[in-house]
């Protein structure tokens, strides 16, 4: 009886683990490398080429080209709840012609703002995605 009860406790709490996700801030320090490995060019962390939102984000910023020539600028702000300002400013400097379209160019995930120059493709939006690290 013991025994089984050790078991079941040990199973509830891998289970209980299963569903805790990392809440580090995602980083370009830490993303950096994953871009240029999976065919991203003109990647840089370079504050003066990055513009300004991104250069002076909490977190750093990465600037980037898809392998397809689609430009990727994130913004690694401080946590979760500083995303809105920064998705806020994305809004209010971008050209005049893109701003009906920052649904469509403009993503969040976590602590990162990614802003796009065209819609991504899905394939480009989960390699970037998945490239998010702490």
């Amino acid at each position: 009886m013991a025994r089984a009860l050790v078991i079941l406790l040990a199973i509830a709490l891998v289970a209980a683990g299963c569903g805790v996700r990392n809440s580090k801030p995602f980083t370009a320090k830490g993303s950096v490398g994953c871009f240029k490995q999976h065919g991203f060019t003109n990647v840089t962390t370079d504050p003066a080429q990055l513009g300004f939102i991104a250069g002076f984000a909490d977190n750093g910023g990465i600037k980037a080209a898809s392998p397809t020539g689609n430009v990727l600028t994130i913004a690694f702000t401080a946590d979760e709840n500083s995303t809105a300002s920064t998705q806020q400013a994305f809004k209010l400097r971008a050209p005049k012609r893109l701003r009906p379209h920052m649904s469509d160019i403009m993503r969040t995930e976590r602590n990162a703002v990614l802003v796009w120059t065209v819609s991504p493709t899905a394939d480009e939006y989960d390699v970037a995605r998945r490239c998010l690290k702490p």
